[in-house]
């Protein structure tokens, strides 16, 4: 591969880091339940069940005590009563992954699910009272005006965004493209400003190369409708090699039924891939239907804290069937499924409705994947954009293919490696 197949390689490579944005653009990974699932539309006419129904009379009896006294209650908007009365309803569940949209945010929610964005491309991770970059992608707007991994945000457009979420930080920095941006950094103990203008770029969710010594990497960035088949394509081109590389790494949700349709190309026909419990003790399980030979390669799969849902359920699997030895951190632990639900005025509710379990029936919703090797990347490693993991990874497989035994890989690379 010549210098400019690694430099396209690395600019994807650093693209679908941003894959991370999406999901902590609504401080969840977001799992569909079905991959033709249709948004419901919910009658509010709709008649519960008597032992299921709400009485409501006391919310009523405050709500015309607060209208018949509260001195300054012609400035109230009814609507915004509603509106946050409806927030509170979703919020006091206490499920990060159960949310409600107004039509405004729901808009906002959906487009994010597109594969285009318009955006300074830099990743941003919650600290203290502001956000942090973690990783800017190469030739982006971000990159072009230096800012650098480690650099704080304290203002977006003369904004200042203490105590602002994540998302409402993304908020005032995404979408037209070609959007004026002004930035004020912390970077140590100097203060910063920025302009730059946001831009739009289509990205893949599949990309490969050889690294070395025959040694075949394959970077999953979610699993999205057509990751299978891009997938499949890859393991085509590589059946006749002996190890490979499957980095799912900042990789935080996407359909359920890729997952399986991918791990159906290395777990026998007929076994267990997965389950989903529900609510009424219903479960779906999901069986292997492979059809084709299975590939039989020596397997390492990257992991991180930002890999949740189906890049969990990936892992597991391959772990439970001793696929795969997995490496570098703890993950996310989301093993639950929600579905969105869209009300007449075009809000949004987006309920969890299912959890899901492995082959072994291990529920992982908030459950770790405990990494078989631990491998952290360092801040030194970050800004001199040294792949840490991945190095590792390369010599854990050295150490595999030598190997009849998977445990004994490991314990010899921890050895090793003290």
């Amino acid at each position: 591969m010549n210098s400019k197949q690694n430099k396209n390689f690395l600019t994807f490579f650093l693209i679908y880091l941003t894959i991370f944005l999406l999901w902590f653009l609504t401080s969840e990974a977001f799992d569909f339940y079905n991959a033709e699932q249709k948004l419901i539309i919910i009658d509010k006419n709709v008649n519960n069940s008597k032992e299921d129904s709400l009485n409501l009379d006391k919310y009523f009896s405050v709500y015309d005590k607060i209208k018949d006294n509260y001195y300054d209650f012609w400035d109230v908007k009814k609507e915004d009563l509603v509106e946050k009365s409806i927030v509170w309803l979703v919020s006091w569940l206490n499920d990060p992954y159960t949310e409600y949209f107004n039509p405004n945010e729901n808009k906002n929610f959906m487009s994010s699910l597109s594969w285009d964005f318009e955006w300074i491309w830099a990743v941003l991770e919650k600290v203290d009272l502001w956000v942090k970059i973690t990783s800017v992608v190469e030739n982006s707007p971000a990159e072009t005006a230096w800012i650098k991994p480690w650099d704080i945000v304290t203002d977006v457009n003369w904004t200042n965004i203490a105590k602002m979420s994540t998302t409402e930080v993304i908020a005032l920095i995404k979408w037209p493209a070609w959007k004026e941006v002004n930035l004020v950094l912390k970077r140590g103990d100097e203060t910063i400003e920025k302009q730059l203008f946001t831009k739009a770029i289509v990205i893949p969710s599949i990309a490969w190369k050889e690294i070395d010594d025959d040694i075949w990497y394959i970077w999953v960035a979610t699993f999205w409708d057509k990751t299978w088949t891009e997938f499949k394509k890859e393991l085509e081109k590589l059946k006749n090699k002996k190890w490979i590389i499957i980095d799912l790494r900042d990789n935080g949700w996407g359909y359920l039924e890729i997952a399986v349709n991918m791990l159906e190309n290395f777990i026998k026909r007929w076994d267990v891939i997965a389950y989903t419990k529900y609510k009424d003790w219903k479960k779906d399980t999901y069986y292997s239907r492979s059809l084709w030979d299975l590939y039989n390669w020596k397997i390492v799969v990257l992991m991180n804290w930002f890999s949740a849902s189906a890049s969990e359920i990936f892992a597991w699997v391959m772990k439970d069937y001793q696929k795969a030895i997995l490496v570098w951190e703890k993950t996310y632990w989301k093993g639950s499924v929600q579905q969105p639900i869209e009300l007449k005025d075009w809000s949004m509710i987006k309920i969890t409705i299912a959890k899901w379990f492995t082959p072994k029936d291990k529920n992982i919703d908030k459950e770790w994947i405990e990494p078989d090797v631990e491998v952290k990347l360092t801040k030194e490693d970050v800004e001199k954009k040294y792949d840490r993991q991945l190095e590792e990874a390369k010599k854990i497989l050295k150490s595999y293919l030598n190997s009849t035994s998977m445990q004994l890989s490991i314990d010899n690379y921890k050895k090793d490696n003290k």
